[in-house]
């Protein structure tokens, strides 16, 4: 079984993934407390280091060798929604994650981020990672993928980064797009949101007939979990549900109006199993589930470097 490292771990999307793929982590680290229980809550076994990636950094070397280095290094350098500051942004872990690549010299690297940095103003810096990982000796390709292209009843639009080095670089493909069409927010979420015996949960699946908008995570500087911006939210109104909000519980018996989602509502729509659990009070939660990259999304990337790194016999294997 090949070994990985995860960087920026949060709540387990990728990490899920790529153990679905047959990844064994040999750690996660992540900074944040709620995602840390979450990771333990649902893997004892697995190394959760709650740590500083500028602090893990400094000590990466004892993780010399392990085959891949995976990470969802944060979004708002180059959001949309955020300044698109780039590498000028405070919050930029590519230079660290960089660094850690150099010290541990991965037969692979996958790194998921979002849609924006593929927009012009990056161009130079994509550049820069691309030459600066090449000195390295890995050749790196980035592409846009969509999580319902994979499975997942949402959009969800990604930038997905693969660096392989070059001993295995030419057996890499990316996934291909599963023939079977995703499943509706409706078929997906009736038997959650029928579960309390709401009467009106049969009409609502017919109108929550389309996959769902990009689930939004949030940020902790803002107020509590809602569905996204005015546009989203207008997308989710039109399929019946309200985005105002995240509910506690599915509807009751007696309910009108415009149902709200939960947390495992959204963690289903997100491609997380029924039984992971997110802990945390709702907004921590929900945040944990919003910030997620699709477990099944992160599982079939996995699998293409799985691959790639079994084309190649031993023997011309990277020292």
């Amino acid at each position: 079984m090949l070994s990985s490292l995860e960087l920026c771990a949060g709540a387990g999307g990728q990490a899920l993934g790529l153990e679905q793929a047959g990844f064994d982590h040999v750690g996660l680290v992540e900074i944040d407390n709620h995602c840390c229980n979450t990771l333990r809550l649902n893997r004892p076994s697995w190394n959760v280091i709650e740590d500083d990636l500028k602090i893990f950094k400094e000590d990466a070397a004892r993780y010399l060798g392990v085959d891949l280095i995976a990470g969802g290094l944060p979004c708002p350098p180059f959001s949309k929604a955020g300044k698109q500051l780039g590498e000028n942004d405070e919050r930029n872990l590519f230079p660290d994650a960089i660094d850690i690549i150099d010290s541990v010299r991965p037969k692979a690297v996958l790194i998921e981020n979002v849609r924006g940095f593929l927009d012009p103003v990056f161009e130079d810096y994509r550049v820069y990672i691309k030459d600066t990982l090449k000195k390295l000796g890995y050749e790196t390709d980035w592409k846009l993928l969509h999580a319902s292209d994979y499975g997942v009843p949402q959009l969800r639009p990604r930038v997905v980064i693969v660096a392989i080095h070059k001993h295995y670089s030419e057996t890499f493909d990316w996934p291909k797009p599963l023939t079977q069409v995703a499943s509706t927010v409706g078929e997906t979420l009736f038997d959650l949101m029928s579960s309390n015996g709401w009467a009106g949960a049969k009409n609502w699946k017919m109108s929550a007939n389309q996959i769902a908008p990009t689930i939004v995570g949030g940020s902790k500087k803002h107020g509590g979990p809602d569905l996204g911006p005015t546009r989203a939210k207008k997308a989710w109104a039109a399929m019946q549900v309200n985005g105002m909000t995240i509910a506690e519980d599915a509807p009751e018996k007696g309910f009108n109006g415009l149902p709200r989602l939960t947390v495992k509502m959204v963690a289903r729509l997100q491609g997380f199993p029924d039984d992971w659990h997110f802990t945390g009070r709702k907004t921590p939660a929900y945040r944990q589930v919003g910030n997620a990259f699709p477990p099944p999304v992160a599982k079939a990337v996995a699998g293409e470097i799985i691959r790639s790194l079994s084309s190649r016999s031993p023997s011309r294997a990277v020292a």
